[in-house]
């Protein structure tokens, strides 16, 4: 957590990689590159768990390749085995937190075959929190479990806003490199928003019908209170019968608009996120970070997130309703930050030649972090 008023600051711990010891005082560069020994001609193979991330793909630097190993849903480099047998075909391991389908004896021995193959693990840590809901204790325990494992492997680690590198500095004794989160996919031009429409895509009802409620109830009230009207999309295959009661019967009545859709990659839920205003965002998106709130950036739609996270500290122009990781969402507080957010003009459009330096800065970054890593494992 951060610290608490009047609490001194927490001692500044050591860093834990020869990496992370050139980035004490800046946690967004590096200042030196060794070129690996390997042939040059030869692009550095990075292996990206999970397989096809749109973040992991967003910050993929020119002359990287990744090489995805994915059966059943799952990245096969989890597997002890695997990589073990296939350690000599990448050069760097890099992995998201909060994305490992394993037990906790299974990272146990996934990252001590990590150790001992010697392929450099990178880290970056988008979710600090882990499933929310009244029955997500166990997921939850879980989630910390994998990052203390992660954490204490890891050769380097990133994260998106200098709030989370200081819990996880807190937390795990871990110095973070602070990097933006990139763009994900650009706007469409012929596509307009209507005003004071108010979005909610519920998935499957990951939220639960008690949460998923909550959230129906308050965009709802809070969409009509601000002059504007609610539109609830569903995943093409969810049971209504497993939402909230009443919402086929509130569709029906036409009190909100009910649709059923599933964006497929980063550019149709761009298109998609443009007819909003505001797009309110479930706590399952993420609830430390988003990938959703850069989607609404690139968008121009304002976020409504829930509290708790750093959201605010990815993109300035985001309102937050209140979530409590047991009861799950607010609706009052959801009422509040919907109407908040409608009355406010809504944001403009991300400014594509800054977005599109931004993401080359983060490339490059990430370029540095692989080299070194890959020489300091030659160099063994």
């Amino acid at each position: 957590m951060l610290p608490e008023r009047g609490r001194p600051p927490a001692r500044e711990r050591p860093a834990n990689s020869r990496v992370e010891r050139r980035h004490r005082r800046d946690r967004t560069s590096l200042s030196e590159t060794v070129d690996p020994r390997r042939d040059p001609a030869r692009p550095l193979r990075v292996a990206p768990v999970p397989g096809g991330h749109p973040y992991l793909e967003a910050v993929r630097p020119d002359g990287v390749r990744h090489v995805v190993a994915d059966a059943a849903g799952c990245s096969v480099w989890l597997d002890p085995r695997y990589l073990t047998s296939s350690a000599a075909d990448v050069d760097v391991l890099h992995v998201l937190a909060g994305h490992l389908p394993l037990t906790g004896p299974a990272v146990d021995a996934w990252t001590t075959a990590v150790r001992r193959t010697g392929v450099p693990l990178v880290v970056t840590v988008l979710d600090l929190v882990g499933p929310d809901g009244p029955d997500a204790g166990p997921a939850r325990s879980r989630h910390r479990a994998h990052l203390r494992a992660l954490l204490a492997t890891a050769e380097v680690v990133f994260t998106l806003t200098p709030g989370a590198a200081d819990e996880i500095a807190d937390r795990y004794g871990r110095t973070a490199i602070v990097v933006a989160h990139p763009s994900l996919a650009e706007p469409t031009l012929d596509v307009g928003r209507e005003t004071r429409l108010v979005g909610l895509h519920l998935g499957r009802f990951e939220a639960g019908p008690a949460g998923a409620a909550a959230l129906v109830r308050g965009a709802l009230s809070g969409a009509v209170s601000g002059g504007g009207r609610l539109r609830v999309d569903v995943h093409p295959e969810a049971d209504l019968g497993a939402g909230p009661p009443g919402l086929a019967e509130l569709a029906a009545a036409g009190e909100l608009d009910l649709r059923r859709s599933w964006p497929v990659d980063p550019s149709s839920s761009v298109k998609q996120l443009q007819e909003l205003h505001v797009c309110v965002l479930p706590p399952e998106t993420g609830c430390t970070h988003s990938g959703w709130v850069e989607l609404c950036r690139d968008a121009g739609t304002r976020a409504v997130v829930p509290g708790g996270g750093h959201h605010a500290g990815q993109w300035s122009d985001v309102v937050a309703y209140g979530c409590d990781p047991q009861t799950g969402p607010d609706a009052a507080s959801l009422h509040s930050a919907v109407v908040a957010a409608l009355t406010r003009p809504a944001p403009g459009r991300a400014d594509r030649g800054r977005r599109a330096e931004q993401r080359a800065a983060v490339r490059q970054v990430y370029a540095q972090v692989y080299a070194q890593v890959a020489a300091d494992r030659t160099a063994v």
